[in-house]
């Protein structure tokens, strides 16, 4: 499963800490019992299962207002910019 990391040109790299808001998706990447609740899941999905289980990837538990890639993708109110803003070390160039 080592091939993911290569495949994005990732040298060097144990691990990668994958950010992630969804608790249910997190445990269910580590316990892999079907259950009557996730039967539905396409078999394509448990690649992910697959690379955590390997430790390619690790899924990291990340608050919703903390994502920060929110910044970049949705409509957000003006504190939760600014706080995004600070986080990814940019700041207002004054004019």
């Amino acid at each position: 499963m080592k091939g993911i990391l290569e495949q994005i040109r990732v040298k060097n790299c144990e691990c990668i800490d994958i950010f992630c808001d969804n608790s249910s998706s997190i445990k269910l990447s580590k316990n892999l019992v079907m259950h009557r609740r996730t039967k539905h899941i396409d078999v394509r999905y448990y690649y992910l299962c697959d690379l955590s289980s390997e430790e390619v990837v690790k899924l990291v538990y990340c608050g919703t207002q903390d994502q920060i890639v929110d910044i970049m993708t949705k409509p957000i109110k003006l504190d939760q910019f600014l706080k995004l803003r600070k986080v990814l070390g940019m700041k207002a160039i004054d004019d």
